[in-house]
C-alpha cells in the first residue's frame, strides 16, 4: 500500500510498532525495501527517511494514546489508511488482551487523531469475520454483524461502530474495509499459503482442517491496494441517517475450494503436498463469499486476479526473498 501511493505522488508516512507476533526480520525486510535500515528504527525516534523523497517511517505502538494523537495532530494528515492490528482468529482465543490493546485501544487513538486533526477521509481495516455465523452467501453489507465466532472480529466489529460514533459526532468521513482472506508477497507467515509453501518445500506434510471442505474468497494483496486507492480521494458520503460512514466488502468474489487453492501452490512449487486431513478449528467458519456489487458500484473496480496467478506470484516472491535470506 506504502509503495503505490509513494508512486502516487502522495507524501507517505508509515506507522509500525514491529512487535513480535510473527518474524520480526520479515517486518524489517519490508522497511529496507524502502531505504529504511533496521538499526535505525527506534520507539519515538524522529521520522526515519527513506530511498524516497515523498516517504518517512516511524516506529510507533497504536495504543500510545498521546503520542499519536499528538503525531496526527502535528503532521495534519489529509488522509489515513489504517491497515494495523493484532490480526488472526485462532491466536486471539489464547491472546485476547493482545486485540484489545492493539484494536481497541490503538484504533481509539487513531480515531482521536484523526478527529483532532479533521482528517479528511479516515480508511480502515474490518474482516470478513464480523460476518459470523452468517450461512447465507454471498455475504453482503446489509447482512447482520452480531454474531461473532472469534475475539478478532468482536474487535473490528467495534472498531466499525467506534468509528460510526465518530462519523456521527464530528463528522468525520470513516471507510471500514471487510477483507476476505487476503494473500500474497509479503504477506503474514501465520497464513495457510505461506505456512504451505514452507512445509512444502522442507517435504513436511501440511495441515487441511476441516478435511479439506473448506470455501474461501481468497482475495490477491495487489486488488485491495488498487481498491484503497480509489477509495482514499471519495470521502464517505452522508448516509440516509446524516452521518458519513461506509463499510465495503473486498473480496474476490470467486470462492475457491480449498484443495483447489493447494493445488495451485503445488504446481507454482512443482511438488505435490503431503496433507494431514484434520478437523475444522475453533472460530473458523466453512465458507465466505463476497458480495462487491457496492464496492464496484462506488469505484469502478472489483478484485480479479485468478488465484492460479496470485499464488504463482506468492510463490515466485517467496523463492526470491530465502534466497536473499529476508525471511526465515
Amino acid at each position: 500500500m506504502a509503495e503505490r501511493l509513494i508512486n502516487e505522488g502522495y507524501d507517505v508516512y508509515g506507522l509500525d510498532v514491529i512487535n513480535d507476533y510473527y518474524d520480526i526480520n520479515l517486518k524489517f525486510a519490508r522497511l529496507e525495501q524502502h531505504g529504511i535500515p533496521r538499526l535505525t528504527v527506534d520507539f519515538n525516534q524522529p521520522l526515519q527517511s527513506s530511498k524516497y523523497d515523498n516517504y518517512k517511517f516511524i516506529r510507533l505502538d497504536l495504543a500510545d494514546h498521546d503520542t499519536i494523537v499528538n503525531f496526527m495532530v502535528e503532521q495534519k494528515f489529509d488522509y489515513v489508511v489504517n491497515l494495523a492490528a493484532q490480526a488472526g482468529v485462532r491466536y486471539s482465543i489464547d491472546n485476547p488482551r493482545a486485540y484489545t490493546h492493539s484494536n481497541i485501544d490503538g484504533f481509539l487513538s487513531v480515531l482521536e487523531g484523526a478527529r483532532y486533526s479533521k482528517v479528511k477521509h479516515l480508511i480502515y481495516a474490518s474482516t470478513s469475520s464480523v460476518y459470523g455465523l452468517n450461512t447465507e452467501m454471498p455475504l453482503s453489507e446489509s447482512q447482520m454483524t452480531d454474531r461473532p465466532m472469534a475475539l478478532y472480529a468482536a474487535t473490528k466489529k467495534a472498531n466499525e461502530l467506534f468509528a460510526h460514533s465518530y462519523s456521527h459526532l464530528f463528522d468525520l468521513p470513516t471507510t471500514g474495509l471487510r477483507f476476505f482472506t487476503v494473500y500474497g508477497p509479503w504477506g503474514r507467515p501465520d497464513m495457510a499459503l505461506f505456512l504451505f509453501a514452507e512445509a512444502m518445500l522442507k517435504d513436511e506434510p501440511i495441515n487441511v482442517f476441516n478435511h479439506g471442505k473448506m470455501i474461501r474468497d481468497f482475495t490477491y494483496v495487489d486488488d485491495i491496494v488498487e481498491s484503497i486507492t480509489r477509495l482514499i480521494p471519495k470521502p464517505a458520503p452522508k448516509n440516509h441517517d446524516g452521518v458519513p460512514c461506509q463499510v465495503f466488502n473486498i473480496g474476490n468474489s470467486a470462492p475457491v475450494q480449498l484443495m483447489a487453492y493447494i493445488e495451485a501452490l503445488e504446481k507454482a512449487l512443482g511438488k505435490t503436498a503431503k496433507k494431514n486431513f484434520m478437523d475444522i478449528q475453533a472460530g473458523d467458519v466453512p465458507a465466505t463469499h463476497a458480495d462487491v456489487s457496492k464496492l464496484e458500484e462506488y469505484v469502478n473496480f472489483k478484485p480479479q486476479t485468478s488465484v492460479e496467478e496470485g499464488v504463482k506470484r506468492f510463490v515466485d516472491w517467496y523463492l526470491e526473498t530465502k534466497k536473499q535470506n529476508a525471511i526465515n
